[in-house]
């Protein structure tokens, strides 16, 4: 599973490499989401703390959601009970290249 996961992020950010000016799946980690998820998804951040996000270095997190749903987050953002944005949206940000590689990094967090 884990070399699937390695596979899929290693074909991604190659699809990316070809795309000029597109960031790689780790570049945009850092800029859009590590601040709050961290750099190895263990949400383990003052922002991720106070948000409760979910730890996508656990397998049973991982297998809670599908790519779909990953994208739909990624694209929409996530929203809490009050309707107010506890993930911003990033779809006008990320072309679905990018958005694609990035949800192939997000499962290449699993251990």
């Amino acid at each position: 599973m884990k070399l699937l996961a390695a596979l899929l992020l290693a074909a991604a950010t190659l699809g990316l490499a070809t795309n000029a000016g597109a960031a790689t799946p780790r570049e945009n980690w850092d800029q859009h989401c590590a601040k709050c998820h961290g750099a190895d998804g263990a949400g383990t951040t003052r922002l991720g703390t106070l948000l409760k996000v979910r730890d996508l270095t656990k397998a049973e997190v991982q297998a809670a959601f599908t790519d779909a749903a990953a994208r739909t987050a990624i694209e929409d953002g996530v929203k809490d009970s009050t309707g107010r944005f506890t993930m911003n949206p990033y779809g006008a940000k990320l072309s679905p290249e990018e958005r694609a590689a990035l949800v192939a990094f997000v499962r290449a967090l699993k251990k």
